[in-house]
């Protein structure tokens, strides 16, 4: 009887009814491994779409571009997409990071390398070259001559290597992390063959004119948002599966011999 009293008290307590309403919200709102996970698919998604769409409509890399509508609208995109992708890659390592080894461990720090210094250029394009347009025009140049290959007439210090770099780690990046993705089996086994192959043929981009070499890079975003798409789409229980085997001791220990 007397546990009885008891409960009803605590149940009729208006605290502890408060407490429990707050402890129902909070755990509705607990952002959980297999959630970030997901929303990393998302996130590549979201870039590879932009990724692939911007390309055959991306102004000229010349200073007349620098100030028309659509340079002010596409290089803020590029931005978010650049950050979306660093968001995205990471996710999608952290689904198949036990099957893919070593391999997929390279594979994804070249990229994550390849897309933190892009974003720093495309950084610049929409913040600082825009207002180096009248008083430093050859400047610009010499920076736009970096990514199309033109003769540069100024001193740019280790930005030409900084942008050689860039396409280093895209291709070799690219191409270990879709072998990787593809012998995981987890993701789609196509988006990952499609990943790597386009990623090797990259150099091949070079043969053809700078206004089309943008295209080669259409492929590499639809296998991203493909990719993207798988990990989005899966079950929560299989996420957090692989979540609860990264978390687990056995595989912490490997990691640390």
């Amino acid at each position: 009887m007397q546990t009885t009293n008891q409960t009803a008290g605590i149940e009729g307590d208006p605290t502890m009814a408060t407490h429990r309403q707050t402890t129902s919200k909070e755990s509705k709102m607990t952002i959980t491994s297999p959630k970030l996970i997901r929303w990393a698919g998302l996130a590549a998604v979201v870039a590879g779409i932009i990724y692939t769409v911007i390309q055959p409509i991306h102004p000229p890399d010349v200073l007349a571009s620098v100030t028309t509508s659509a340079w002010a609208i596409i290089t803020p995109v590029k931005t978010a997409m650049a950050m979306l992708f660093l968001f995205g890659i990471t996710g999608i390592y952290a689904r198949q990071v036990r099957e893919t080894g070593w391999l997929g461990l390279v594979g994804f720090l070249l990229l994550i390398v390849s897309w933190m210094l892009n974003l720093s250029y495309i950084f610049a394009e929409t913040f600082i070259i825009p207002l180096l347009t009248t008083t430093s025009p050859t400047l610009i140049d010499g920076f736009f001559g970096i990514v199309n290959g033109h003769p540069i007439e100024t001193n740019l210090g280790a930005l030409p290597a900084m942008f050689a770099l860039v396409g280093v780690t895209y291709m070799l990046g690219g191409l270990l992390f879709g072998i990787a993705t593809l012998r995981a089996g987890i993701l789609p086994r196509w988006a990952a063959g499609l990943l790597a192959a386009t990623s090797a043929l990259t150099p091949l981009a070079a043969l053809v004119p700078h206004e089309y070499q943008r295209l080669a890079g259409m492929p590499v975003g639809i296998a991203l948002a493909w990719l993207g798409y798988a990990l989005w789409s899966q079950r929560q229980a299989n996420i957090a599966e692989t979540s609860s085997d990264v978390d687990s001791p056995q595989l912490r220990q490997s990691v640390a011999k």
